[in-house]
């Protein structure tokens, strides 16, 4: 990043918005620091409106973490902020275990450290609608000790590691660890620290590293905003294997582990497969033969990826934007869900001009540097890992063999009750609140009302009586696909209003949405409620599930209303009347 060009442009957009103001809808983001955080608080703006989203920025002073955050009457909480961010640095840490100190005195430290931090995010956590993000600490360069400080748990470099864990393990569901020490060592201790900036500006880390660290929390308040990448689309000549299989043939490309091109590419393929094991989708667009191209797969040994791994394959003569679009419409989910990936410059550029919401990775000439490429564009960051992410890839498999079996039924509803679906519709409790704030935040397609929650404000609606949370698990004869419909009712004088209903597009078709309404319809019954308020607010993504309503029998009310620029509609349902369409899921409701 050219950090002159990008501190030109935080001055222009500042002065912007002194000029214009900024909307109430305007996202509000609080920048605390142990350090100096304009520069940086510029330039996560400028990052931000560039992404489309308006902020309201709240700049702390300087070193005043403290005094902002545990001071309940101050500007900080009367600005209300729907994320925190806390940028710490070592510096903070004032008390270190001694040398030769035991391990019961090491974590007595650690203890007295962090009951620090625990008592910063509960203060935060009060405001129920805000998340944090925290950087971890940044090992310093200078050791006293020395080579021997790699060798002893009290020094100080290893003390700073062990705070860096104890912070990723106690913190709660609403903070995010910003893993800035990764960035200081991926581009160099030495080029990280700026000394004589910091003794004259107290800056944090050399200015030249603005934009990295600000995309860093970029990437992150994205996924919050539910702008994820979940597909990576992969070229195969010279991208997955040296050389082209339809020329060289399946057993002459170049994967061979005992020579250096061939091992550079089984590394990459190791860092995709990787990627497939915590849940990324893995997709194929090759301009080749089919049976052609997925020979290396099939016959040869040193391949690390398998035809298995891969939930599409596309393998023709077609151009790539066409195929890609034919990807995403196969694997139901948005082309800005999608990253391409392919050696040639030329494919590149085609899918740039024609699909500009694909995430394209430009790739450098060595193979060696392919897994650095994608690492750098870092296109799945995720807020949180769930169970149900390690299983996507597989379910993807799995929804092969379910479409060679409808292909044998001549009637859907001895298809459906083929596929022996077994599910659960019911109140939301711990064990469901992880995965239930992921699929509120990331659905966008089947999401009625495209409401974002974050973990603080589910926690705060658990506790409410007028509210219920429904979440609805699937499985079948092929997968379990756990927590994959997320409710929300309120109950608002005497009414029962579906605040948030939302899907996953996986399960499509299967009459989830059948078996969810029982439940809506128990719930508003059990809070006493004479009629069922659904609203369905249009956007770009959501057009599939404008009819929802009207399928499930509710009548609509009046005209469309204007709401957030959009027309909003409003149905309802009597809840005394009894849902009798047939429903092929078995289970408890």
């Amino acid at each position: 990043y050219d950090v002159t060009i990008l501190m030109k442009l935080a001055n222009r957009l500042k002065k912007w918005k002194e000029s214009e103001g900024t909307q109430n809808s305007a996202m509000r983001i609080a920048i605390l620091g142990s350090y100096s955080i304009q520069h940086f608080a510029g330039v996560l703006d400028v990052f931000l409106q560039g992404s489309g989203i308006e902020t309201c920025i709240y700049e702390g002073e300087y070193d005043g973490i403290n005094m902002d955050v545990l001071d309940e009457h101050s500007k900080l909480y009367q600005f209300k902020p729907e994320i925190v961010i806390l940028m710490t640095h070592s510096p903070d840490i004032h008390y270190f275990p001694e040398l030769l100190s035991s391990e019961e005195q090491i974590n007595d430290a650690l203890q007295h450290q962090m009951a620090y931090y625990r008592n910063l995010w509960a203060h935060i956590g009060k405001m129920s609608d805000c998340q944090i993000m925290q950087t971890n600490f940044v090992v310093p360069m200078h050791r006293a000790l020395g080579n021997m400080e790699a060798g002893y748990s009290f020094s100080q470099s290893n003390y700073i590691r062990l705070l860096n864990l104890e912070l990723a393990k106690e913190r709660p569901k609403y903070v995010t660890i910003i893993d800035v020490d990764y960035l200081a060592s991926a581009v160099g201790k030495k080029r990280w620290f700026d000394y004589s900036a910091y003794f004259l500006t107290k800056s944090g880390f050399h200015v030249d590293f603005l934009g990295d660290v600000a995309f860093l929390f970029l990437s992150e308040i994205l996924a919050i905003k539910g702008r994820i990448r979940k597909c990576l689309v992969l070229d195969l000549d010279n991208t997955l294997w040296g050389g082209v299989v339809g020329d060289d043939g399946y057993d002459k490309i170049q994967i061979d582990p005992h020579n250096a091109v061939g091992e550079s590419y089984r590394y990459f393929q190791q860092y995709v497969k990787n990627l497939r094991d915590r849940g990324v989708i893995l997709a194929v667009c090759s301009k080749n033969e089919e049976e052609t191209a997925k020979q290396p797969f099939e016959k040869n040994p040193d391949m690390i990826l398998k035809l298995s791994d891969f939930a599409s394959f596309k393998a023709n003569w077609n151009d790539k934007a066409s195929n890609i679009r034919e990807i995403a419409k196969e694997l139901n989910i948005g082309i800005d869900s999608l990253v391409f990936v392919d050696d040639n410059p030329a494919e590149r550029e085609l899918v740039k001009q024609f699909l500009p919401d694909v995430l394209v990775v430009d790739l450098p000439e060595d193979p060696a540097e392919y897994a650095d490429a994608l690492e750098a564009a870092a296109p799945f960051e995720w807020v949180e890992l769930t169970k149900e992410d390690l299983n996507r890839a597989d379910s993807y498999q799995a929804d092969r063999e379910r479409a060679k079996l409808s292909e044998s039924f001549v009637d859907y509803g001895d298809y459906l009750q083929s596929l022996q679906m077994e599910g659960t519709a019911d109140i939301v409790g711990e064990s469901q609140t992880e995965r239930f704030v992921q699929l509120i935040n990331k659905s966008n397609q089947f999401n009625l009302r495209t409401k974002r929650y974050t973990d603080a404000q589910i926690e705060e609606m658990q506790k409410d009586g007028n509210v219920r949370m429904i979440y609805v698990n699937l499985k079948d004869r092929f997968t379990n696909y756990g927590i994959i419909s997320c409710i929300i009712l309120r109950k608002t004088d005497g009414q029962c209003f579906i605040d948030t209903w939302l899907m996953s597009c996986r399960v499509l078709k299967r009459g989830v949405e059948d078996f969810a309404f029982r439940k809506v319809i128990e719930e508003a019954r059990n809070m006493g409620c004479e009629r069922i308020i659904g609203e369905y607010i249009p956007t770009k993504k959501n057009g599939m599930v404008k009819d929802f309503y009207s399928d499930l029998g509710f009548r609509l009310l009046g005209e469309p209303i204007e709401k957030d620029m959009m027309e909003s509609r409003l149905y309802e349902y009597p809840v005394q009347k009894d849902y009798k369409k047939r429903i092929y899921i078995t289970g408890g409701v």
